[in-house]
């Protein structure tokens, strides 16, 4: 071979190399600070904010939910009410319940409601979320009492 062809492929290996551990460093950067999201507040336009018309509440029937409890997991206690929905769970600093486990992502799952029920809906988490011992897919129903269990941690809606 000649010195040409050695330098090239040499070239080439660390060109590899290179871009295996930019990516490597993005991957790790988004876990760890979560994806940007745009600032929509601040933009060409300059002018005055615009005012938002607040978020239809459900409808408090009797017996139904009114908050999402960690029953189990690090976070054990943490709460968030269900008039704000949508609740978001993860890792991330914008989530409303903030868990502290290895094995749930920066935006792991979302519960909202539609109508008169909550689901529960997994953001493309790596680790999954699993209603009662069931991997979910796609928003699932959720009652009173169901255990949502997001990595190591066990969530359920309480009145």
């Amino acid at each position: 071979m000649s010195e040409l062809t050695l330098f090239l492929i040499r070239v080439a290996y660390l060109a590899i190399l290179w871009i295996f551990v930019l990516s490597a460093i993005s991957v790790v950067r988004s876990d760890m600070f979560g994806a940007r999201v745009p600032d929509t507040g601040r933009g060409a336009g300059g002018g005055k904010p615009k005012k938002q018309k607040p978020a239809k509440q459900p409808a408090k029937k009797r017996g139904s939910p009114t908050h999402v409890l960690v029953v189990e997991g690090a976070n054990a206690g943490e709460r968030a009410e269900l008039d704000q929905a949508p609740i978001l769970i993860g890792r991330g600093n914008d989530a409303a319940i903030r868990l502290d486990d290895d094995y749930v992502s920066t935006r792991h799952a979302r519960i909202a409601s539609s109508a008169d029920q909550w689901f529960v809906e997994d953001l493309g988490s790596t680790n999954g979320t699993y209603v009662g011992t069931a991997r979910i897919t796609q928003p699932t129903t959720l009652a009173l009492g169901t255990q949502v269990r997001i990595g190591k941690t066990i969530l359920e809606l309480r009145k």
